[in-house]
């Protein structure tokens, strides 16, 4: 099976350690988030697209063409957004192939990879405190995902949607959106995807996402009592 990892962005909000150092370089509990993202794989994932443009080079320097004993091949991300980052894997995917989507800034747990994979389609999600910050999962009765929503003043729920989706490779034959507010994201094209198929919603706890440097310690301890 194959991971895409979206690893392009800049992040800006993680400055000033990003200004020499892509995000998913930076280093947590001594290894950097690509390692323990890859730490987190189960077997059955045995190939992995990396998406880069920000200080791409190092990545691709520091993963290569095997990485963890995977097989690594590198996509070049857009500065139009992460929705069109994203299409830029298209051509290393088949339209029948099953994949898993992760951002290079959130470090799953094998056991929420696990548990997604249990799923046909699945979505990892978390209550958020911020909702209206957020995408924000709205949900079937079935507790499939109908809909996400980006970043509304008024969410229909506190449910966010995070990094990590089991989709199908045919995700790739839809076109962006753009949002109100300009940008072009991830979501308006997996949105089109949810409408097809059985999209399960899989709800965690905690956080492993890296916003801001301030949560470098936060994701740490959450490292620490559940590797």
């Amino acid at each position: 099976m194959k991971a895409i990892i979206l690893a392009a962005g800049e992040g800006v909000r993680m400055r000033p350690l990003t200004l020499d150092t892509p995000k998913p370089l930076l280093k947590l509990a001594g290894q950097t988030v690509l390692d323990h993202i890859f730490d987190a794989f189960p077997s059955e994932i045995d190939e992995v697209v990396i998406v880069v443009l920000y200080l791409g080079e190092k990545i691709k320097e520091y993963c290569g063409d095997n990485f963890h004993g995977r097989k690594i091949q590198y996509a070049q991300g857009s500065e139009k957004g992460n929705a069109f980052s994203f299409l830029a894997a298209k051509p290393f995917v088949k339209e029948g192939e099953r994949i898993m989507i992760l951002y290079g800034d959130e470090i799953p747990s094998r056991e929420n990879i696990e548990k997604c994979l249990a799923y046909k389609y699945s979505w990892l999600c978390k209550e958020t405190s911020r909702p209206q910050s957020a995408g924000i999962a709205k949900l079937r009765k079935d507790l499939t995902i109908e809909e996400i929503i980006e970043k509304s003043p008024n969410p229909p729920s506190n449910l966010a949607a995070i990094g990590l989706m089991v989709m199908g490779g045919r995700v790739f034959n839809y076109e962006p959106e753009k949002n109100p507010n300009g940008e072009y994201y991830l979501t308006s094209i997996l949105n089109k995807f949810l409408k097809e198929g059985k999209v399960y919603s899989v709800k965690t706890k905690g956080s492993r996402s890296l916003t801001k440097p301030e949560d470098i310690p936060i994701v740490e301890e959450f490292l620490r009592k559940s590797p």
